[in-house]
């Protein structure tokens, strides 16, 4: 069952996103001292007593201007409060009653929701009170003092909101699968999520660095449940200044660190560049299944080859991300969109599964077999003793062998490919670690030490 949502709603710079940090116990919501910061509604999970909520956090809303992304930041505000239980309306106590607030409260008058009204910024628990009172004439019931910042009256304040929340589902639901989506700017990562989502979840611009937190939206497909994560287009580092941008990049990352899985859009239009290459690198570098999304696919001109030509292309320039299966899509028509899932799921599937260690052996005894171990200069031969998988997510195996400095590149590459043919981790990178016969007597003796060292 779904969690209740909490919409907090407000003016530009009144502090929405310090409350949603608080509220949540954390620090996801990007926090900075400028206007339209926050565009699209983030999700983060909440708590309170024995309740838990999701607290979406939305853009800065202003009724009287409609210059770029503001209309957009509406919308998302009423799709934030459509699915609310219950609307956390903040406003800025040191600054007083503004216009701004008059239209919000007029126009959340007007919706068929439970609005509480939280006076932010009010540190002094004396002139607090005093300050609250002067937004009494927006009408929209008590207004309750808060410091966002310091968590004063914050208490109080979920006390309220979760007498408006339904009733506890006592049953467990299963863990969501997490995937992001991943890219550089301007590749369709947005307008891949709202098609996805079948609505406008995410705002959609030709600007750069539209998306700046890392949307979450949890759906059910293929039979599971996903969360999906919409990241900020990923730049050259020396390109980005310190701010919304640099913040947004580094929760990209962060993203990834915490996914179950990838989906890395390429532009189909532009192809493989240097940037796609270091996103692809941090993937498999932080050890993540991955899906290769071409999007765009509508917009170029093909005949019966175009499919095949272009991911030769791609995947010679994505070489260590040939393990990843490739797809073709277009989130304008949302022409394959849906397979995304079906992929996903099994490179999920595959980071996860384990493999006994005869059956790694068979193929170990086998790739041995066709291509005996390189010979040093000295005339000693490598040799491979016994494997066996010591981790998931991704799968991970040792190698126990005489030396492994016999074992050069080339012969490992051979390896890895001979146990990505035999036991299959499509979508799921696999690392080997190669231990020698000198390690394992050190570490053998190291534990002996420590086993006399214990003895009293």
């Amino acid at each position: 069952m779904a969690l209740p949502v909490v919409a907090v709603i407000g003016r530009p710079n009144v502090g929405k996103s310090t409350l949603v940090n608080r509220l949540c116990r954390s620090r996801e919501a990007i926090v900075h001292d400028e206007p339209g910061v926050t565009r699209d509604r983030t999700y983060q999970e909440g708590f309170w007593g024995d309740r838990t909520f999701k607290v979406v956090d939305t853009g800065g809303l202003v009724f009287d201007d409609d210059s770029e992304f503001l209309p957009e930041i509406r919308e998302q505000a009423n799709l934030a409060l459509a699915e609310a239980v219950v609307a956390v309306v903040i406003v800025d106590g040191q600054a007083g009653v503004t216009a701004a607030d008059e239209s919000i409260a007029e126009w959340l008058r007007g919706q068929n929701r439970p609005v509480l009204l939280a006076v932010n910024k009010c540190e002094s628990p004396d002139q607090g009170l005093a300050m609250a009172a002067d937004f009494w004439g927006l009408g929209l019931g008590e207004p309750f003092p808060i410091s966002a910042i310091h968590g004063a009256g914050t208490g109080d304040l979920l006390d309220k909101v979760i007498e408006f929340l339904p009733p506890a589902d006592a049953e467990e639901t299963e863990e969501p699968i997490q995937l992001a989506i991943i890219g550089r700017p301007n590749v369709g990562k947005s307008s891949l999520l709202n098609a996805i989502c079948g609505e406008p979840r995410a705002i959609v611009s030709p600007i750069r660095g539209t998306t700046r937190d890392t949307i979450d939206t949890t759906i059910e497909r293929e039979g599971r449940l996903w969360k999906l994560l919409d990241t900020a287009g990923i730049r050259r580092r020396r390109s980005v200044s310190y701010g919304p941008e640099y913040f947004g990049i580094t929760r990209s990352f962060k993203a990834v660190e915490r996914s179950d899985v990838c989906v890395l859009v390429i532009d189909a239009l532009d192809g493989v560049t240097e940037q796609d290459q270091r996103v692809a690198g941090r993937i498999e570098e932080d050890g993540r299944a991955c899906v290769i999304v071409v999007n765009k696919w509508d917009a170029i001109e093909k005949d019966s080859h175009t499919m095949t030509a272009m991911e030769k292309d791609l995947r010679a320039k994505l070489y260590f991300l040939d393990w990843a299966p490739m797809l073709f899509t277009s989130a304008l028509s949302g022409q394959r969109v849906e397979s995304i899932f079906s992929l996903a799921l099994l490179a999920v599937e595959q980071h996860r599964r384990r493999v006994t260690t005869s059956v790694v052996n068979e193929v170990l005894q086998e790739a041995v077999s066709w291509r005996s171990p390189p010979t040093s200069r000295g005339g000693r031969q490598g040799r491979i003793y016994y494997g066996t998988q010591v981790a998931v997510r991704p799968p991970s195996f040792t190698l126990f062998v005489n030396d492994p400095k016999l074992f050069g590149d080339t012969y490992r590459r051979y390896v890895e490919r001979q146990i990505r043919q035999g036991l299959g981790f499509d979508g799921s990178p696999i690392k080997l670690f190669w231990r020698g016969k000198q390690q394992r007597d050190a570490e053998k003796e190291q534990a002996r030490q420590q086993a006399r060292s214990a003895i009293p």
